[in-house]
């Protein structure tokens, strides 16, 4: 289809990797062929598409950054952990001191294998060298074991309340997986956030403290949700689908 006769697209993956023959084998040239593929996708729609993004590459870029998520979550009244992205060993130690027990993440990750979050065991003896080489995102650990996991599709929210002690439950799946009805103040909430974002939808994470507070981790502006679907029993691929049509009406 002429990009010119489309009424919505949906910006999904757009910055994998392409298919690249091994008869490539220098890490330059796979590297300008990759470059140049998605310059050339995303001048032709920044072009020729006129209609609406599901969601724009500028709000979705844009909303890829987890510290400026942090702060538009705050500002609509979520709850966000203590948060520090620094590489200076002083600074983390100090942090740890003041917040007690903390995770560590990566600022944006990369391909290839997942980093999961991890816990800060002792900054004091990590050598400075480990700290030297890039920063990375340190926060308060949020006490409790359930974990939300909030798919959005507009104004429609499905909530999956995953039941772990398990710092990041995404490595084992086979713990309680069930449907969480979404609380009218927290879609409130998390639609304030994806407004303020840009974005049509969005795929959340939430934690919630033993006292039921739910506490903003990040949102995936074009985050996975199948795999849940047989979890829950959301039929989410027919809900997405409708929210494509709908949205296309």
């Amino acid at each position: 289809m002429d990009p010119e006769e489309a009424s919505r697209l949906w910006w999904r993956r757009a910055r994998a990797d392409q298919e690249i023959s091994d008869k490539v084998s220098s890490a330059h040239q796979r590297s300008l062929i990759n470059n140049d593929c998605r310059g050339a996708l995303a001048g032709v729609l920044a072009t020729a598409f006129h209609g609406d993004w599901i969601s724009s590459p500028e709000a979705t870029d844009r909303s890829s950054d987890k510290v400026y998520q942090l702060a538009v979550a705050r500002e609509a009244g979520f709850r966000v952990p203590q948060t520090l992205v620094s590489q200076s060993r002083e600074d983390v130690i100090a942090f740890t001191r003041e917040v007690g027990r903390a995770i560590v993440k990566p600022v944006v990750g990369a391909r290839g294998p997942s980093l999961y979050t991890s816990w800060v065991d002792g900054p004091e003896s990590i050598p400075e060298g480990s700290f030297e080489v890039c920063p990375a995102t340190y926060q308060e650990y949020i006490e409790g074991n359930r974990h939300v996991r909030l798919n959005c599709f507009g104004d429609h929210m499905y909530g999956a309340l995953i039941a772990t002690e398990a710092l990041d439950w995404r490595p084992d799946l086979n713990v309680p997986i069930s449907p969480w009805p979404v609380p009218e103040y927290v879609s409130r909430q998390v639609e304030e956030v994806l407004r303020r974002l840009g974005l049509r939808m969005g795929v959340v994470d939430l934690k919630l403290t033993p006292e039921g507070e739910p506490v903003w981790l990040e949102v995936n502006p074009q985050g996975q949700f199948l795999f849940l679907e047989p979890l829950t029993g959301h039929p989410l691929t027919e809900l997405f689908a409708d929210f494509l049509l709908s949205a296309a009406a």
